[in-house]
């Protein structure tokens, strides 16, 4: 009933969220008097703080046109190449006429090594990775794993758990092909493990040259946070009876159960529940000052931050208890569709981990514990990297994340890559 309830608030508040844009746009109409008073700034301000805080914010947009290469720009579009009911595999094909022109060689030279970034399937979408794409889009071909909404896909399409998300992940490098780099950003590291440990397994020649894990919780034991007690806290049967609800039927994945993106966004914002109420408290001050490069910043990140979609009721449950309460990946017990997965068959994937000094998600020592559990590997194939001064979102975004982290990452793909045998179609 809970998602039924928020859904109808959300259609009671729509009247008032009207009134709200009437009256900023009147208030703002260079035909008022009043538009330019302190009164006027304030009244307007107030309407769009209003606005913001109570609008539906579906999936956002890409807005990824064009990168930089030796200054010159190159056109980038972006294109499906596979899919499947909970998930596309989407690349930022970039021009290549003006790639090779860019870079002073002839199209047939181009050959730059493909990078698949694995987005987190924890309540935002995969654009909130928009940033980790544009970084690398100047030396790499780049995918991305772009996750379903829940409640988009209707039930005849079937359940979605843990296990599905790593045949997920497997399928998605095949397709991509040899010899490609993989990076896990947060939530996938797990499953990502697990679908290359069985790919070395079964010497899959599809298998990648290397694989990095960026703040992911490997082994959630390792310095806990507060998302980590609380998932140890509370029993299963708690998660399972409070937190998954059935979709409404306005939407196509209806009666589907799910874990509600807007429960998830509930959670980050409680975390840093004071950050968010300074921010909009600033945002609301400098509207009333006309400081429109802050508030175009607040409206960018928020316009991301409030998107949240919803997680299978599986899925999640399987999350939390696998990888949050049982920790079966670091104990041996970690299946795959019945399978139990060995991360220490993997001989030849080079492992690079990265983790952030003041992370509050994934606490240092989780991402690192891959190479604990993946003790085939020589230590020539081994990285390890933990960033100064940032927290969970700085190991994926942001100036350090350009400046210090992505030139490390690049160093340790180009010092590990293998010759890459097919394309993606």
């Amino acid at each position: 009933m809970l998602y039924t309830f928020m859904e109808m608030t959300r259609a009671a508040m729509l009247p008032w969220r009207t009134a709200a844009n009437m009256a900023r746009t009147t208030l703002r109409s260079p035909l008022n008097p009043m538009g330019d008073t302190l009164a006027g700034r304030t009244a307007a301000a107030a309407a769009d703080v209003f606005e913001s805080l109570t609008r539906y914010y579906g999936k956002p947009e890409w807005g990824i046109e064009a990168t930089e290469v030796n200054g010159l720009p190159v056109g980038v579009e972006v294109e499906t190449i596979w899919q499947k009911p909970f998930c596309n595999l989407v690349h930022f094909t970039r021009d290549r006429a003006a790639l090779a022109a860019a870079r002073k060689v002839k199209e047939p030279q181009l050959a730059d090594p493909k990078l698949l970034l694995v987005a987190p399937m924890s309540g935002h979408y995969a654009t909130l990775l928009r940033g980790t794409v544009e970084a690398f889009l100047p030396t790499h071909e780049v995918y991305i794993t772009d996750w379903a909404d829940a409640r988009m896909v209707p039930v005849m399409e079937g359940r979605f758990g843990l296990g599905d998300y790593a045949d997920y992940v497997r399928e998605m490098i095949t397709v991509i092909g040899p010899g490609a780099h993989v990076a896990a950003v947060c939530q996938p590291g797990p499953p990502v493990l697990a679908a290359l440990s069985l790919m070395a397994e079964d010497k899959d020649p599809a298998r990648p040259a290397t694989m990095t894990f960026m703040g992911s919780p490997i082994d959630a034991r390792k310095s806990p946070t507060v998302p980590n007690k609380l998932a140890e806290e509370r029993p299963f049967e708690w998660f399972r009876d409070n937190l998954i609800h059935t979709v409404p039927a306005v939407y196509p994945g209806a009666l589907r159960r799910v874990y509600p993106g807007f429960l998830q966004l509930t959670g980050f914002i409680n975390m840093n529940y004071e950050r968010h109420v300074d921010a909009h408290y600033d945002y609301f001050a400098n509207l009333v000052k006309g400081d429109g490069d802050s508030t175009d910043k607040h409206r960018q990140f928020y316009d991301e931050y409030l998107s949240v979609m919803d997680l299978t009721e599986e899925f999640y449950l399987e999350t939390i208890a696998d990888v949050f309460q049982a920790h079966a990946l670091p104990q041996g017990k970690f299946e795959v569709k019945g399978r139990v997965v060995d991360p220490s068959a993997i001989t030849d994937i080079a492992l690079l981990t990265v983790e952030g000094e003041n992370d509050d998600i994934s606490g240092i020592g989780q991402t690192q514990a891959a190479h604990t559990l993946c003790s085939g590997l020589p230590e020539a194939l081994r990285a390890d990297y933990i960033q100064p001064d940032v927290g969970h979102y700085g190991v994926f975004n942001g100036r350090r994340f350009r400046e210090e982290i992505v030139p490390r990452m690049n160093a340790f793909m180009e010092r590990h890559a293998r010759p890459a045998k097919g394309t993606a179609s």
